[in-house]
């Protein structure tokens, strides 16, 4: 039986979190009345992630674990997402549960008429760093590359556009995502932008917004560039 679509949690060191957002998706999945799958990226997590991801996969013929054996970062699991989704359509979540599940089936509702629904955050308040960081990363994607569609947080897409467009992109850094949503957009597919909100953390600090991350994704932002300007 062919699935309609794929979930993938994306999850590092969230031993704490994984558990009431399996069970919480699950509950919100239930009211998609086709065949689907969660699947839960364990990036290398160094506690308790990885076992625990196996024993709800244990629980629930619905629920698969892909193990990095290594830690890939945010780049790494988007690839392995875009690589083992089974499903029609493909969404990818953190595993730390800011983004309610019922997020899930108001975009499934939409995807008949669309190739890929991003989500943005109008009313999501950043501390001062984060949002200064964010604001300068739009205005170098702006002069870098182009036009970029309104993105923040959560996307559904078709994944059968991930054998039409190539991906040259790697690394720790979210700019493979960032690559897939600019071809997306610039090309003859069906792209909207829609408002979501996000909450609060239950536990665990936020393992995205760092020094690491900023500076793995301003070099994929320049090797982006130069992919672009090379295939002009």
């Amino acid at each position: 039986m062919s699935l309609a679509l794929t979930v993938a949690i994306l999850a590092y060191n969230e031993e704490s979190n994984l558990r009431w957002v399996i069970d919480e998706m699950v509950g919100e999945l239930a009211s998609i009345a086709e065949p689907w799958e969660i699947m839960i990226i364990d990036d290398g997590s160094t506690d308790g992630t990885g076992r625990l991801a196996d024993d709800l996969a244990r629980e629930d013929a619905r629920v698969r674990v892909v193990h990095h054996g290594v830690n890939r970062g945010l780049g790494g699991a988007y690839r392995t997402g875009f690589d083992e989704a089974r499903g029609t359509f493909l969404i990818f979540y953190p595993a730390d549960g800011q983004f309610a599940p019922d997020i899930i089936p108001r975009f499934y509702r939409q995807m008949g008429e669309l190739d890929m629904l991003l989500g943005y955050l109008p009313n999501f308040k950043r501390p001062p760093f984060a949002r200064v960081a964010s604001i300068a990363e739009k205005v170098l994607y702006r002069l870098l590359i182009g036009k970029m569609p309104r993105f923040q947080g959560v996307l559904m897409f078709r994944t059968a556009l991930l054998k039409d467009i190539p991906l040259e992109l790697s690394g720790r850094g979210w700019g493979i995502l960032l690559e897939f949503i600019f071809r997306v957009f610039n090309g003859p597919y069906r792209v909207r932008s829609t408002p979501t909100d996000m909450r609060a953390r239950r536990s665990g600090e936020s393992k995205v917004m760092n020094a690491n991350t900023i500076r793995a994704n301003l070099e994929q932002l320049f090797a982006l560039r130069r992919s672009l300007r090379s295939s002009r």
